[in-house]
């Protein structure tokens, strides 16, 4: 059971176009941060290998040949902005390679968006010519199902979204877990990253989430910049925040170039992290 960090980077990516400052000419490779995505990669108990990305991001591909990951069997998806959508169209290769469909599970809001923008996806039958596309099984999360807290398993890791607010915009968090099944076959070092908490693009956590916050293994959590922000939570907000929730350790992610990895890492509390491209957790 493995937690993989495939991008930490902002909207914008790091470098950044156009950018000379230090963090986008720094030849530390923990200051390149590609956009903001994870995968959780876990071997089920009947012995079938298992990949679970959160988001799919412009960056997609990059990430997974990099990871050397070959398999998807679903998407967590937080919201529906560019940054966490764009690289949808590149799952049909994991399609082609494992010969199943893959699950995706989001809110209304961004499946809508989903079907809007890759409508030669979800409507394939409207396509000019019969073109290779990727193969999805849409699972929409219901607005009840969400303020119930209701959890959804995947081959033994227990998924339960849960609301944040990324400014205006209500956006999901997932809390992950492992089922006692699978907990069971899991080395100390796997079954100890759960739970964990995957929070990144937000500025606030809504009464009725605070639950899902609390006796967490692993914060992942979004820590933009130094610099207040309207939809972001800034490194001191974030640092704020885990202190209150006091996981076992917290990593940071979605960070622009503002933050240089080893002066920024060199002042935080203990047991926070900046977490960075291709860091990954467990065993």
């Amino acid at each position: 059971m493995r937690f993989l960090f495939l991008g930490t980077g902002t909207s914008a990516g790091v470098p950044a176009i156009g950018c000379a400052c230090e963090v986008c000419t720094s030849a530390d490779p923990r200051d390149r941060r590609l956009r903001t995505s994870a995968a959780v990669r876990f071997t089920d108990t009947t012995g079938q290998a298992r990949v679970v990305l959160l988001d799919a991001g412009p960056d997609l591909r990059q990430q997974a040949l990099r990871a050397g990951l070959t398999r998807c069997d679903a998407i967590l998806f937080t919201h529906n902005h560019v940054d966490h959508t764009f690289g949808l169209d590149e799952v049909r290769r994991f399609n082609a390679v494992q010969r199943t469909p893959i699950d995706i599970l989001a809110d209304a809001h961004t499946m809508a968006h989903l079907r809007r923008v890759y409508t030669h996806i979800f409507e394939r039958e409207k396509n000019v010519n019969d073109s290779f596309v990727a193969s999805l099984v849409p699972r929409t999360l219901d607005e009840q199902a969400i303020a119930s807290g209701r959890s959804i398993d995947l081959w033994g890791l227990r998924v339960t979204p849960f609301r944040l607010l990324h400014g205006k915009l209500p956006v999901l968090g997932y809390r992950l877990d492992v089922d006692e099944g699978l907990r069971t076959r899991l080395p100390a070092s796997g079954a100890d990253l759960f739970p964990l908490a995957y929070c990144t693009d937000m500025s606030g956590v809504p009464n009725e989430s605070w639950k899902h916050l609390f006796g967490l293994r692993t914060l992942v959590l979004d820590a933009l910049r130094h610099r207040q922000h309207p939809t972001h939570l800034t490194l001191n907000q974030a640092v704020h925040l885990a202190g209150e929730l006091d996981p076992g350790a917290t990593y940071f992610v979605h960070m622009a170039h503002d933050l240089p990895h080893e002066a920024t890492q060199a002042e935080l509390p203990a047991r926070m992290f900046l977490a960075w491209d291709g860091l990954e957790l467990g065993g």
